[in-house]
């Protein structure tokens, strides 16, 4: 009878052991879930951070090119003349 305890004594403490390891396991996978969820909220603010800063890069280069810049004379030009395009498609479908 006392080896059939000592197994079931040892089955416990293992069970136990096993037990406390998954609750371990369950708070590290929280902990980097709540890790994960704060990297990609930072990683989305750094798109919109960039995205910003292009669309300020973009006027800046306008700028520069209607202050008689040589650099992306033409780039300058083509928009201005889509800008014009679809000024006058506005126009005409108000006019309609």
């Amino acid at each position: 009878m006392s080896n059939i305890e000592d197994i079931v004594d040892s089955l416990e403490n293992k069970i136990s052991k096993v037990l406390h390891k998954l609750e371990i396991l369950k708070q590290v996978n929280s902990k980097l879930n709540d890790e994960l969820a704060a990297s990609k909220q930072e990683i989305q603010n750094q798109k919109m951070h960039i995205a910003a800063w292009e669309e300020k890069y973009e006027a800046l280069k306008m700028a520069n090119t209607i202050l008689g810049s040589d650099e992306n004379k033409r780039e300058t030009k083509l928009k201005i003349n889509a800008l014009i395009r679809d000024i006058d498609h506005c126009i005409a479908q108000l006019a309609d």
